[in-house]
């Protein structure tokens, strides 16, 4: 535990310059802030910028959450794509709300955003699946998200069955595949500040449309 307690005490935040924050000068709907903070934190050289924490409730009412990949963000909402027959697909089909998280060290930012879940057709998920890599329509063949697995020697088989479909059928269909949308009701960007007077702007969808609003860090 010593090694552990060092090696986390030891751990700079933010060690870098931050780039600079107004409020003021934000656009009244969350979308074209979240355009611009993720492609500057492309440029800025964060690692898998697109990646995201997923939250989802049980039927319990116990929180789960994952690391997953944004597919899109667009008028619609954001979104990301699963098998429905998986954890996160059941607890999404019993309770469709969901909160997403992206961290961006390299700029010192987050975005956090709440909302209910809504599905794509079936056709804009197998869009959506075949737009992407022959590894991720393998990785989607081999399908059974979240059941129990006896072995790794039986993953390696099933994936390597998968993989050679995919190749041979780049078309081929995985019908849980499911596309889903988070329609934002909150939306929140946090810049860090090396003096910790951290900025969060949130965004409330009213029925008016989108209030902004400033919270103590």
């Amino acid at each position: 535990m010593t090694d552990f307690h060092h090696a986390l005490r030891s751990l700079k935040v933010w060690d870098t310059e931050l780039p600079a924050f107004d409020p003021a000068g934000t656009p009244p709907e969350p979308l074209p802030l979240f355009h611009d903070w993720f492609t500057a934190a492309v440029a800025a050289g964060q690692t898998e910028p697109h990646t995201l924490s997923l939250a989802t409730v049980d039927e319990d009412g116990r929180p789960d959450v994952r690391t997953v990949m944004l597919h899109d963000a667009d008028a619609r909402g954001w979104h990301f794509a699963s098998h429905a027959t998986s954890a996160k697909g059941r607890q999404l089909a019993a309770r469709p709300e969901a909160a997403l998280g992206f961290y961006w060290p390299v700029q010192g930012r987050q975005v956090r955003v709440r909302g209910h879940v809504t599905t794509g057709t079936t056709e804009e998920a197998y869009e959506d699946l075949h737009a992407r890599s022959t590894g991720a329509l393998a990785s989607a063949l081999v399908g059974r998200q979240s059941e129990l697995l006896d072995s790794p020697e039986t993953l390696a088989e099933a994936s390597a069955q998968a993989w050679l479909r995919a190749r041979a059928e780049p078309d081929a269909p995985a019908p849980t595949w499911t596309l889903y949308v988070v329609e934002p009701t909150e939306v929140e960007f946090f810049q860090g500040d090396e003096r910790r007077r951290h900025l969060r702007l949130r965004y409330r969808r009213t029925d008016d449309g989108w209030t902004r609003e400033l919270l103590w860090p």
